[in-house]
């Protein structure tokens, strides 16, 4: 049986690019069954750090003891933390189906004074090792343990992938040398030139991606391997990836090898891609290759823990990027397509800004581009995040709003930690985007009315969007204006999904038209209030104190 599954991976995995549902696939049993499409994920974004805190032996490591400015050190968040989050059904509850985390491999041991106090690299973004995990964040068996449970309750497992930059440079981490990064200049970001052949910040090395020069390890790795007694190892891996991919030993190509090792040892389901658009576009395109390899090497070597044929997935930052140009980012000197066999999706900035316009305005125009300029491919929406410094609800009232905009547009839904929870994003006393990146408010869950009943929302939403991919990956269409009613379809193959939605309708009594998108005597479940209602006469009539409705067949 084994060899059979590995035979019909094979053949599976030939169709990259394809997010179709095959039968006869035999598959890892999850608590959840219905069809997974990245199209329309619910994605819940959470900084490792200031998520959970499971293993307080790990929180003060690496002589990282210098008093850094407000929410720049370490504040105990770990692997460990999430993991039982994961297995206390939290994200479940939340109708979570993907999981991103913010880098996890080994930072810089010490701290950078950038005006706002000392900072060391808790976020994630100032890798030193990529080949490790910070002692802070966990282990690899921690690491297994999440990808695992999550995997369990049908959860994805995104990575967080750094390509173009190290860490900075402190009193106890050098810079590499000048044959694998450059100091200077800094971006001006006028030119594509000037975005990409240039350092991102001051003092943050950039990996000189473009070059195809063999290149020697670092000095500091080779020791810290050394130390660490497993510098054979590691050379013996990188001696015969280079060996089968024929790449030169160029800078790039060691993180690719240090990043995909990662799928094919822990099954971790995508990648998102920080600084897309500082590095050069054919960059994304060989890492993209990179990742598909390695997983489908892991489906091959592990089929009992396959989830199913999803492709691995690959989701670009690319600062500023929105939408409404469709395919193409404009650097003013330059348009460039990071679609092009590379990324299934970007990150949408343009979505904070939509999310103030009606409801219509915003699912209409995500749906036409969607079906049209972006049919192919996804975009990320989110409302707030770790590095934008102007979210949708900064003071966190509106958080009603908020989640229908964003759960119920078109599109892949990005929560970031703490959107559910009303979490607050203005931080007295911080710099900078600290004030983004309090703990997480778990008190507040577990005392607070008000946020009891934020969250209750969220979670509504959330599991229907989870529930029926026609919400976030179907087309839409209005039905009626006031009451505001709609509905969503989606077909893949013999699957097929169909919800109709009303928002800000009457609360009480309710009498709403639907058409004919359900025929006369269907029975529909109202899964925001547990209702059950019969469709009579093109229309649902019920009572419930909500102004929202989510409807779909039992």
């Amino acid at each position: 049986m084994k060899s059979k599954l590995i035979i019909g991976l094979l053949l599976l995995t030939m169709s990259c690019g394809q997010n179709k549902k095959t039968e006869n696939t035999e598959t890892m049993k999850t608590d959840t069954q219905t069809p997974f499409y990245w199209k329309s994920a619910n994605v819940y974004f959470l900084l490792t750090d200031r998520f959970n805190n499971g293993n307080p032996d790990n929180d003060l490591v690496l002589e990282r003891t210098e008093e850094p400015g407000k929410l720049r050190g370490f504040e105990g968040g770990d692997l460990k933390g999430v993991t039982k989050k994961i297995n206390e059904g939290y994200f479940s509850d939340l109708g979570i189906n993907a999981l991103w985390m913010s880098p996890i491999v080994e930072q810089i041991h010490g701290g950078t004074d950038e005006g706002t106090g000392l900072t060391y690299g808790f976020h994630g973004y100032w890798a030193k090792d990529w080949t490790a995990l910070d002692p802070n964040f966990g282990t690899k068996e921690d690491l297994k343990e999440l990808v695992e449970a999550a995997h369990k309750k049908g959860i994805r497992v995104l990575l967080d992938a750094v390509i173009n930059h190290t860490g900075p440079v402190t009193d106890v981490d050098p810079v590499w040398p000048d044959d694998w990064v450059r100091t200077g200049p800094v971006c001006n970001f006028d030119s594509y030139d000037n975005t990409v052949s240039c350092t991102l910040v001051e003092n943050l090395p950039d990996i000189l991606t473009e070059s195809d020069e063999n290149v020697e390890l670092p000095s500091v790795l080779v020791e810290k391997w050394q130390k660490e007694g497993r510098y054979e190892k590691e050379m013996a891996e990188l001696d015969a990836y280079f060996k089968r991919t024929g790449h030169p030993r160029a800078p790039r190509f060691y993180i690719m090898k240090w990043l995909a090792d990662y799928i094919t040892e822990y099954g971790i389901d995508g990648y998102r891609a920080d600084t897309v658009k500082h590095t050069e576009e054919y960059v994304w395109q060989e890492f993209k290759k990179e990742c598909d390899e390695a997983f489908n090497l892991y489906k091959q070597q592990n089929p009992e823990k396959v989830l199913d044929d999803t492709p691995f997935y690959l989701v670009g930052e690319v600062y500023n990027y929105g939408v409404s140009t469709g395919r193409l980012f404009d650097f003013g000197d330059r348009k460039v397509d990071y679609f092009d066999e590379a990324f299934e999706s970007l990150i949408n900035f343009e979505f904070k800004s939509d999310a103030h316009k009606s409801y219509e305005e915003v699912f209409s125009k995500y749906s036409s581009i969607l079906e049209n300029d972006l049919k192919e491919f996804g975009t990320l929406n989110y409302l707030s995040s770790h590095d934008d410094g102007s979210p949708f609800d900064a003071k966190r009232e509106k958080p009603f709003r908020a989640a229908n905009k964003l759960l119920l547009s078109p599109g892949t839904s990005q929560v970031y930690y703490g959107d559910e929870s009303v979490r607050t994003l203005i931080v007295e006393g911080t710099e900078g985007d600290a004030t983004l990146r309090s703990f997480m408010n778990w008190e507040d869950i577990a005392t607070d009315a008000h946020t009891q009943k934020v969250l209750g929302h969220w979670q509504k939403l959330g599991k229907f969007r989870r529930d029926h991919p026609a919400v976030g990956a179907g087309k839409h269409q209005m039905i009626t204006e006031a009451p505001y009613v709609f509905y969503r379809s989606f077909t893949d193959g013999d699957y097929k999904d169909l919800v109709v939605i009303g928002i800000d309708v009457p609360e009480g009594y309710k009498e709403l038209s639907i058409g004919r998108v359900f025929a006369d005597g269907d029975v529909l479940l109202d899964s925001f209030s547990g209702q059950e209602v019969t469709v009579k006469d093109g229309k649902v009539s019920f009572e419930t104190p909500f102004g929202i409705v989510l409807l779909a067949k039992k």
